[in-house]
């Protein structure tokens, strides 16, 4: 058995697999009594309609979690930029402040809604106080608030999208972040496994700004432990995908991903960064051996290939599609900019959720009230679909995860 179908919870079927499949023969496991006193056939080419616990087990078995669609949020800590602070964006780059203006609830309110990929930017600041002072806010004399400076104070990395222009976060530091999504899937353990993507900010800042500090191997390091000490436990690793494959690409290719029973109330964490970067992060290693998180490729044949952002659904639709039906996973992108959201232009929308990608990220799992049209990007009833690509008619009509109606617009989206 495969480390991704090996963990210390489930460990005697490590131990004991011949067992297993005894005692699943003996108890005709893949047709298993259902409540009704009929039979479940697990090995059916498709999920049972009208019986939601059999169409479980039969996810559970059948499904790998890059046989799934969900829908995600890009950037998804953002908080509003109050209109002072807006005003003096736009009296400077007025397209640039457009592109700025969305925001998104806490994360938990964005789980409740049915949203399995959540996005993070995250700054170093191994001393703390780096980030204190921003220098738009401080121009308009807007107070961040006592709750802010004391998290800004404190070593750690931190969460925002852009020093010293747009800081406003719904979970200041990486660990507050991590510890409410897990904190969320205690709760709901049940979920199939959440995705994370990680953009690891740096490079030049504005001028008389501060300067952000360069993300090297020590700072990746560091980044790794807050992840291993908030997720334990929770974490789907490179490790685990490979197992015994000489190569986390290979694994891939194997189709090596966990089952979806076996991913269920998890989490995966991927960076989502330029080469040089994940060069970094990599270091010598022949794939991503000991590291917690996955990383984006331009490179398909590269051995630590896994996970592509690739966020033009039409642009790259053919490589999307290839990509997926080799076995990788896929983040495109719904809507940017508040471009399709201000004119509800639901084309790269409707492009994305077909398209094969596991992950569609928006900027509106709400409508924007103050834009005509009502836009939003959701799975209707679900927070999870079967994959187009990768299982075709299977079982497209069947929730892999169902979703309650969308709640009410959150208090911190309302004009």
């Amino acid at each position: 058995m495969s480390p991704a179908r090996c963990r210390p919870e489930a460990a005697i079927l490590c131990v004991l697999p011949g067992l297993l499949l005894a005692v699943s023969g003996a108890l005709a496991q893949d047709k298993p009594a259902d409540a009704a006193g009929g039979r479940c056939d697990l090995a059916a080419a498709q999920p049972p309609a009208g019986d939601p616990g059999c169409a479980r087990r039969w996810f559970d078995r059948n499904l790998r979690i890059n046989d799934l669609l969900v829908v995600g949020s890009h950037n998804s800590y953002k908080q509003r930029i109050p209109a002072k602070e807006m005003a003096l964006i736009a009296s400077r780059d007025t397209e640039g402040a457009k592109g700025l203006d969305y925001a998104h609830p806490s994360l938990s309110e964005e789980l409740d809604a049915g949203a399995r990929q959540l996005e993070l930017d995250i700054s170093y600041d191994p001393q703390g106080g780096l980030y204190l002072s921003p220098l738009v806010p401080r121009a308009v004399g807007d107070d961040l608030g006592e709750a802010w400076r004391a998290a800004m104070a404190k070593p750690g990395f931190k969460v925002f999208h852009i020093a010293d222009v747009d800081v406003r976060s719904s979970c200041f530091t990486f660990r507050a972040c991590l510890a409410e999504i897990r904190t969320w899937s205690d709760a709901h353990p049940d979920h199939v496994p959440i995705t994370i993507l990680i953009n690891a900010k740096d490079g030049a800042g504005l001028p008389e700004g501060v300067s952000p500090l360069p993300f090297d191997a020590p700072a990746f390091d560091a980044l790794d432990a807050e992840i291993r000490a908030e997720l334990t436990g929770k974490l789907i690793t490179p490790d685990m995908v490979q197992g015994r494959y000489p190569t986390l690409r290979d694994a891939v290719l194997h189709d090596n991903w966990p089952t979806l029973g076996e991913a269920r109330g998890h989490v995966l964490i991927a960076l989502d960064e330029a080469p040089e970067k994940v060069a970094l992060y990599r270091g010598a290693r022949r794939s991503l051996e000991g590291r917690a998180m996955f990383v984006n490729t331009p490179d398909e044949a590269s051995p630590i290939a896994a996970y592509f952002t690739l966020n033009e659904p039409v642009a790259q639709a053919a490589r999307i599609r290839r990509a997926v039906a080799q076995g990788f996973l896929v983040r495109t992108r719904a809507d940017a900019d508040t471009r399709e959201a201000r004119v509800n232009d639901v084309s790269p929308r409707d492009t994305a959720l077909s398209s094969g990608a596991q992950m569609v990220s928006t900027d509106y799992l709400w409508p924007d009230a103050r834009f005509p049209g009502g836009y939003r990007v959701n799975l209707p009833g679900a927070a999870a679909l079967c994959n187009p690509v990768r299982m075709g008619e299977r079982c497209k009509d069947v929730p892999v995860e169902s979703q309650a109606p969308l709640p009410p617009l959150p208090e911190s989206l309302r004009p």
